[in-house]
């Protein structure tokens, strides 16, 4: 370790540790993944994520799948603030104890945290309990993983027997060549573009309007996925922004301990989804918008 990443650690730690004491002027509360689960299968209410990425973009940062706007910037320090009662809000639940996360991960928040507390002090609202953003990374953050398969098993219960429409970006294949979307009665899909989904934003929302109120949607779109959630919600359907969830189900069942590639990924087009073998998921595409 050099002497400057030393350093950082050290400041990062110092700067956890006066959080945790209460020496910060807004303490943010978090659900438990259980509560977080169980809120998903028995209410009805739409979420919407944050991560990292999210709380990067509100600092002015672009992500590598989305350049920053102004816009974008001020609709998530509103849609962090909490303003639908409707649409609970999750972020990572990290203000609190981090010995439940594996040593690199724990480190990464405390220098995530280090950057970027002011922001989470600012725009979250500190008389709401916010839900655990972990509901979409069950798997490889955590250092005990005897958990897992129940959470899994939980998680896979949001969608049963529900007609789902999956709003994901052309690499994402949720649920192709797993069992993660196997208890929902129905599965369409809407493709958008993996990089710079806000682009499309308005007529990915006209696309969703095709479909009945009923349909729960799971849209894991990047950026984008923050404000096709907010505007399907406030017009009367429930929607879930899942992000990465498919990735980190493919880690979960192939038991990995790294971060492994996922194939189908980096698949994209009809020509190679169908040399690919996947045909079922050819046939659940509905519509393709901005490739």
């Amino acid at each position: 370790m050099n002497m400057k990443r030393f350093i950082k650690d050290i400041l990062a730690q110092i700067d956890y540790s006066f959080y945790r004491m209460g020496l910060k002027k807004c303490y943010i509360k978090v659900h438990t993944m259980d509560e977080t689960i169980e809120e998903l299968i028995h209410g009805d209410k739409s979420m919407v994520r944050f991560g990292d990425g999210e709380i990067s973009m509100i600092r002015g940062r672009s992500l590598q799948l989305q350049q920053v706007k102004p816009e974008i910037m001020e609709g998530l320090k509103r849609l962090l603030s909490y303003e639908h009662e409707g649409l609970i809000v999750a972020i990572p639940e990290i203000f609190d104890d981090l010995s439940l996360y594996r040593k690199e991960s724990r480190q990464f928040w405390k220098d995530h945290l280090f950057f970027s507390r002011k922001v989470y002090e600012k725009y979250c609202n500190c008389d709401k309990t916010y839900y655990n953003a972990y509901v979409s990374r069950f798997y490889y953050a955590f250092d005990d993983k005897s958990l897992c398969d129940d959470w899994a098993a939980k998680i896979r219960r949001i969608w049963k027997d529900k007609n789902v429409v999956v709003v994901e970006g052309e690499r994402t294949h949720n649920g192709v060549g797993n069992d993660l979307l196997d208890m929902a009665k129905s599965v369409v899909r809407i493709i958008g573009p993996s990089s710079n989904a806000y682009e499309y934003l308005d007529d990915i929302m006209d696309e969703c309007r095709n479909y009945p109120k009923d349909s729960l949607f799971l849209v894991s779109l990047g950026i984008a996925a923050k404000f096709l959630t907010e505007k399907l919600f406030l017009e009367g359907y429930r929607v879930l922004d899942i992000g990465n969830l498919d990735m980190e189900y493919e880690w979960y069942i192939h038991h990995s301990e790294k971060k492994e590639p996922i194939f189908k990924h980096s698949v994209t087009g009809v020509e190679e989804n169908e040399k690919a073998g996947y045909q079922q998921y050819l046939g659940q595409v509905q519509k393709r918008i901005g490739l």
